[in-house]
């Protein structure tokens, strides 16, 4: 029985997963996120840099995007699989060396920066 539940599980997130561009920490998205207010439905778009991807390729992932509203740091941990994503655009990748980017709370403006990841181009 619980075969057959991770199987479905893996099924459902594999289709889910492949709509949605591969990102990983350092990289700055655009995640479209849709707001139920009264029996309206909207799109809020919420762009930050991403600080974590957990559970990666399970289908309780989750992943944490940080901004800077009005001088205020802003993060919001979004499931991947939820059915109030719409989409998901990568804006930028970042040059990181690690998983986690928490030191980035403790920083402000220039200091909170990081680099692009240069894509090479095929000759």
């Amino acid at each position: 029985m619980s075969d057959l539940l991770t199987f479905v599980e893996q099924e459902i997130a594999q289709d889910t997963r492949s709509k949605f561009p591969d990102f990983g920490a350092g990289d700055t998205i655009n995640v479209h996120v849709k707001i139920k207010e009264g029996n309206k439905e909207r799109v809020q778009q919420f762009q930050g840099t991403v600080i974590q991807r957990k559970n990666r390729n399970t289908s309780g992932e989750t992943f944490t995007v940080r901004k800077i509203s009005n001088g205020v740091g802003v993060e919001r941990i979004l499931p991947l699989l939820s059915p109030s994503i719409d989409k998901i655009e990568l804006i930028r990748q970042g040059k990181v060396r690690r998983a986690r980017l928490y030191y980035l709370r403790g920083r402000q403006g220039k200091a909170a920066r990081i680099k692009e990841r240069q894509r090479h181009s095929s000759k």
